[in-house]
């Protein structure tokens, strides 16, 4: 009799314990939360860091590899090409093999990587570890983000998420500036060199602290080897022609132009097949998407990518190339920007903390789509002229504007997520984000240089001999070429050349205005998807610590 009542107990004990070793786990996390966000930060700014530091330093890499400028932006290509392909699995991986050592494995690569960058001697090498340096990079951004929504209870996901955002939005803009800093005092490798100790940081912290709970087991379900493929093939082939399109003239480019319907057809298949009844075990779980306020969000997100690094391509050209800016006054142009989104990220992180937000964040994404579409507007219309102080204007009523974008919707999206959707739900959100970014590069890159040769043809057709104005233009012009001692025939020339130059430099300045103006367009036709964000609900008890 004894031992047949022994049996049952034990079960019973073992349920006992399992719930102590849970509750130990959250105290334990509740206790090194803050501990474990600045660990996820210092990783989740060193990736995005990354995607920009190096721009400015590219041609002296070429010089150095003995690359031409073709063939040195696959450094970019590659590391974006890798990432783009890897956040949407990150779920999979991170419900494989666990958060804390996914993560930890990542950081680990980004560094060995950077390392290996550094220390390149070809630029075949350098693009070898590039790639793997954007697959380690995946999991700094959305398992990170995911893991913060998790362990964080929801009165204080608003500031949280304020400040993981904080450094996602203000590090693109900083990168050119320390990039071109570091190449200005060091050399090019140092771009890479510095993310060893900020890695070594990141890592200390999460593999210490960041601990996943003991009653949740690791997926051991069939990989979707199919869906792995068809998202391999469709996401790189999309962002390769996002990224080359441009400089190889779109589809008149037989490789683009074949990539563009691989991708196309593999990106359909690929939805088909996530959401068939056959596929058990998808590598994305799409059906997150049936949440209407997360798909309204990453519409918007895409928007806000499309924005956010298309503006940041194209101020460093208008600076330098129509302003005359030097780069270190093109960098501090852009900081006080940089400064005034870090500033309403965190108003906003505190409007929207504790159980019940101050102010309903679809108001505080309206305002900032307004106050977005007024920066636009003021930068559509400078002119030539312009100075510093006019341009720090605009772009501090930009990032102002951005602060209010992303935290707000981020808090939105997030919000109306179970614990276990937000990893899902964090690499598509990222993807999102990094997509519309690579469409705001290779749209306006082409818009810009489509419309020079528009606004050139136009402004040359007023341009003619006989006309008064032109007539006095290089008449004044050939005056003062004759006052520095050239001959009648040579001042001529040069008054001729300059005149060119002048239509050039204006046919510039419009096609800027007209691309700022196209980005202010872009966030007007977007801005009705604020509507479609569910009302958000008042904030529960904390959210289980869950991996998944």
């Amino acid at each position: 009799m004894s031992a047949t009542s022994a049996r049952p107990s034990r079960p019973t004990e073992l349920t006992e314990t399992g719930q102590h070793r849970v509750q130990q786990a959250e105290a334990f996390v509740r206790r090194y939360r803050w501990w474990i966000l600045a660990g996820l930060i210092t990783a989740a700014v060193m990736e995005v860091l990354d995607t920009t530091i190096i721009n400015v330093a590219l041609p002296q890499m070429a010089g150095n590899l003995g690359a031409t400028q073709e063939e040195i932006g696959w450094v970019s290509t590659g590391y974006i090409l890798s990432n783009v392909i890897f956040l949407p699995m990150t779920a999979f991986f991170a419900a494989r093999f666990g958060r804390r050592n996914y993560l930890s494995f990542s950081i680990v690569l980004f560094v060995v990587s950077s390392f290996f960058c550094g220390t390149s001697h070809s630029l075949i090498e350098l693009v070898i570890w590039r790639i793997l340096q954007g697959a380690g990079g995946a999991a700094l951004l959305s398992t990170a983000q995911a893991t913060l929504r998790q362990i964080f209870p929801r009165e204080e996901q608003g500031m949280v998420q304020a400040i993981f955002m904080l450094g996602i939005i203000v590090a693109p803009t900083l990168g050119p500036t320390l990039g071109g800093w570091i190449t200005d005092n060091y050399t090019w490798n140092w771009c890479f060199f510095i993310n060893i100790p900020v890695g070594a940081a990141a890592l200390f912290l999460v593999s210490n602290f960041l601990h996943d709970p003991p009653n949740v087991a690791r997926a051991r379900t069939p990989v979707d080897w199919l869906g792995i493929i068809l998202l391999t093939a469709g996401v790189g082939s999309l962002q390769y022609v996002l990224e080359e399109g441009n400089s190889k003239d779109w589809f008149q480019s037989m490789l683009i132009l074949r990539l563009a319907i691989l991708s196309g057809a593999c990106l359909v298949t690929l939805v088909w097949w996530q959401l068939s009844k056959w596929n058990e075990h998808p590598v994305i779980d799409l059906r997150v998407l049936h949440n209407r306020t997360l798909a309204a969000s990453i519409f918007l997100f895409v928007a806000l990518g499309f924005g956010l690094y298309g503006g940041v391509i194209l101020f460093p050209m208008f600076a330098q190339g129509i302003l005359r800016f030097t780069p270190t006054e093109t960098g501090l142009a852009m900081l006080p920007g940089g400064i005034a989104t870090g500033a309403s990220a965190l108003i906003c992180g505190r409007l929207l903390n504790g159980k019940k937000p101050l102010v309903d964040p679809r108001l505080l994404i309206a305002f900032g789509v307004f106050l977005f579409v007024v920066s636009m507007w003021k930068m559509g219309h400078l002119t030539t002229v312009a100075g510093e102080i006019d341009v720090r204007n605009a772009l501090l009523v930009r990032g102002f504007g951005l602060g209010m974008l992303f935290t707000p919707i981020n808090n939105v999206a997030y919000a109306s997520l179970e614990p276990h959707e937000a990893q899902q739900a964090a690499g598509l959100i990222n993807l999102s984000r990094q997509l519309g970014g690579s469409f705001g590069i290779a749209v306006l890159l082409n818009y810009v240089t489509k419309h020079i040769e528009y606004h050139r043809a136009d402004l040359v057709t007023n341009v003619l001999a006989g006309n008064i104005l032109t007539d006095q233009r290089v008449q004044g012009l050939t005056r003062a070429f004759t006052a520095k001692g050239m001959s009648m025939m040579e001042a001529q020339r040069a008054a001729l050349q300059a005149l060119d130059a002048q239509v050039m430099q204006q046919s510039s300045m419009l096609s800027f205005n007209d691309s700022w103006l196209f980005i202010l367009l872009v966030f007007t036709l977007v801005s009705p998807a604020i509507l479609l964000l569910g009302k958000p609900r008042s904030s529960g008890p904390a959210a289980a610590v869950d991996a998944h």
